[in-house]
């Protein structure tokens, strides 16, 4: 047998091997793959013509073989994650940069790309088409391919570097992030722990020692308490030992910042590199750079909302900071208590508690995961007129506990799949969650059409015995979340494939379907139910659905906190702007110093001397959001405006949500990259945008 035609990284046209894929795969492709499209490269260089079918098609298609695979392999990295698979990954990763920096950096294409913009066919293509150019041409720009002779090899050996540096920030997070765990044995140890969290422990402790974990090993332990966001966020809310919260927080803000895994010396030069790159294409920051490309029109504009939100909430955050205050003193006893980082979390759920007179445990039994993807499903259908079932078994998967499912249309046919991987898994798996493209949407040669695919994976509390997958609020709404991009992926209408789905989607607007689902977890029907529908919260052994009296204050306690939360996001995103537009890299000022001046005039309660917070922010150094991470809030404006509409039709007439829908759907969701995002969001709102909505939705309007 040929083992590189039976290699399973082959193949771009089909659902991917997962069952098959294994890390000795892994070079022996993109060692195959390369030489193909260079000699695809060098041949378009030639032949290219400046038309449309002459170049963008042509463009598209010399890439998507080792897209597909690198695609694949990356996607292995964050699910996946094994010493074999890193080692392969590295092997092969500066080829593949390159390659792709050749594409990016080809000259005669980019001419030719030019000549289609500046020629007699421009006129004739579509506004999609024109897009698709426009940023080809502007990709190509910001490759540096108008650099010559040393400025050019600079810049190629930037990005080379730049790619490396941004693995191993992520693999020495992951791998600091396992490194740490309390191991605990006296009960005295996790007072106050809810039985799930104690039994989601106990269970951490026997697989950390190869073992079944005792029936009643919930309540005898031992217990193993680590900093994976399942775990980390309960032991944060409700242990009642200070000194072990204290203890936890700490691990958590100084995650790889110390020894081999040490993050700091790559943050210092990824910022370096970035601002050097920056320079080479004539930008006085690489914050402009990024800005370059995306929906917001200047730094001075997103500087302008976050000082909005931040005049807006920094106020009502001191004022929840006295309140908060004020009740852990009467509540502890301790007239001089001054909270510290690790008082947060724990005495804020106690005053959620008294103030609205529920507990996240309380809910938790309400949100079984089956229960929950039914009531997400039947919303899908509700407003956007698709079906989802399940198609387990349809395609090879990653891992056992990964599901497969396929969308059809009102007619019933099939336009769409997914897979998702909803469990933490620490030892293999990234923290946080996400969507990712499997395949796009695209026309093949015989006409038909290849059917978009999404990764949606999140990292919630995965099934203990028997009990299933019982869900935090905020996991809900983080699968909701992760949904909503998956259907701008999913539902897309566009023909190019260059600009379907989340494709050619200016940065900061992504994630407008994404936060606009989340708004449908606070709406009565969807959660509770309704004739036209089942709701997604019923008591996973009862059947009894979420009593209303406690849905009402899930609703009351939405903007509990708001201000402390909108401006901790503020902050972040404030200090990702000024690492990438003010802050000058090997200057006087270190980046820890240079991040707690920003917390200063950003934070009710400034950071550890010792907190090393940046040195796990990869969003901005592992990720795609650096001086990108506004992105967030900018969105956020959208989706509160956009789910204003509903709104305004009333949330209460079934027949004006599903028209409102059908329209979210034939803009938001259908048309991807195909038009500007404020052009798309003028179609389905008939206006401007207005943060209005948002103020008014997060208790901040005045």
């Amino acid at each position: 047998m040929n083992a590189i035609a039976d290699n399973p990284l082959f193949g771009h046209d089909r659902l991917p091997s997962f069952d098959r894929v294994k890390p000795e795969h892994v070079e022996p492709a993109i060692r195959a793959l390369l030489p193909t499209m260079a000699s695809a490269l060098a041949e378009l260089e030639k032949t290219i013509a400046p038309t449309w079918a002459g170049s963008i098609p042509r463009l598209t298609a010399l890439s998507e073989a080792i897209g597909y695979a690198w695609s694949v392999i990356n996607h292995l990295m964050g699910v996946r994650n094994s010493p074999e698979l890193r080692a392969a990954h590295q092997a092969v990763q500066q080829d593949v940069v390159t390659a792709f920096m050749s594409l990016g950096q080809s000259v005669p294409i980019y001419r030719a790309l030019v000549a289609l913009r500046d020629g007699g066919e421009w006129s004739k293509l579509d506004e999609t088409q024109r897009r698709i150019v426009t940023a080809n041409i502007r990709a190509a720009e910001h490759s540096g391919v108008g650099l010559t002779g040393a400025a050019r090899e600079r810049f190629q050996a930037i990005e080379l570097e730049l790619a490396e540096l941004s693995t191993k920030f992520s693999n020495h997070l992951l791998d600091a992030t396992k490194a740490f765990a309390l191991e605990l044995t006296d009960p005295g140890e996790i007072a106050g722990l809810p039985l799930s969290a104690k039994r989601a422990a106990a269970h951490a402790a026997a697989r950390a020692a190869n073992r079944e974990a005792a029936a009643d090993a919930a309540e005898r332990g031992p217990w193993r308490i680590t900093l994976d966001g399942p775990s980390y966020i309960p032991f944060m809310e409700h242990a009642q030992r200070r000194d072990l919260r204290e203890q936890l927080y700490r691990g958590f803000v100084t995650r790889a910042s110390s020894g081999e895994l040490d993050n700091q010396p790559l943050i210092d030069r990824i910022l370096t590199l970035r601002k050097e790159k920056a320079g080479l294409l004539d930008f006085t920051s690489f914050a402009e750079l990024s800005l370059a490309a995306k929906m917001a029109p200047s730094v001075t504009s997103v500087e302008q909302l976050l000082g909005e939100l931040r005049t807006a909430a920094l106020p009502k955050a001191r004022v929840e900071l006295d309140e908060l205050t004020t009740f852990a003193r009467a509540r502890s006893g301790d007239a001089a208590l001054t909270l510290t980082h690790w008082d947060m979390g724990f005495w804020a759920e106690r005053m959620r508690e008294e103030r609205y007179s529920f507990t996240d445990e309380e809910l938790r039994p309400y949100f079984a995961l089956p229960r929950v993807l039914d009531g997400l499903f039947a919303t899908a259908k509700r407003l956007f007129g698709v079906s989802v079932r399940a198609a387990d078994g349809e395609s090879p998967v990653w891992h056992a506990d990964v599901r497969f499912f396929r969308i059809a249309n009102e007619a019933g046919k099939d336009i769409a799949a997914f897979f998702l991987d909803p469990y933490s898994r620490p030892a293999d798996k990234r923290g946080g969650a996400w969507m990712d493209n499997a395949l796009d949407r695209k026309r093949l040669g015989d006409g038909s059409w290849r059917l978009p695919v999404a990764y949606l994976v999140c990292n919630q509390s995965a099934p203990v015995g028997d009990t299933p997958s019982l869900m935090t609020f905020r996991e809900v709404e983080t699968l909701f979340h992760e949904f909503g991009h998956g259907l701008q992926h999913m539902l897309t209408t566009v023909e190019h494939l260059e600009a379907a789905g989340i494709n050619n989607v200016e940065w900061d607007a992504v994630e407008l379907p994404s936060q606009f689902m989340e708004n449908w977890c606070y709406h009565a029907p969807t959660v509770l139910g309704s004739p036209a529908q089942p709701g997604l919260a019923r008591h996973w052994q009862t059947g009894e659905t979420l009593p209303r009296a406690l849905f009402d204050k899930l609703i009351a306690a939405r903007t509990y906190r708001a201000g402390s939360m909108t401006a901790r996001q503020v902050y972040m995103s404030t200090l990702d702007l000024e690492l990438h537009h003010r802050y000058v890299p090997g200057g006087p000022e270190s980046v820890i110093a240079f991040q707690r001046r920003i917390a200063a005039s950003g934070t009710v309660i400034p950071p550890l001397p010792e907190d090393r917070f940046l040195c796990g922010f990869s969003h901005i150094f592992a990720g795609g959001y650096a001086a990108g991470y506004y992105s967030y809030k900018w969105a956020e404006v959208l989706s509160a405006d956009a789910f204003g509409a509903f709104e305004d039709a009333g949330l209460d007439n079934q027949s004006a949500v599903e028209q409102t829908g059908r329209r979210f759907r034939d803009t938001v969701l259908a048309l991807g990259g195909s038009r500007h995002p404020l052009e798309v969001f003028r179609q389905f709102r008939g206006r401007e945008p207005s943060p209005k909505a948002l103020l008014r939705q997060t208790g901040l309007a005045s």
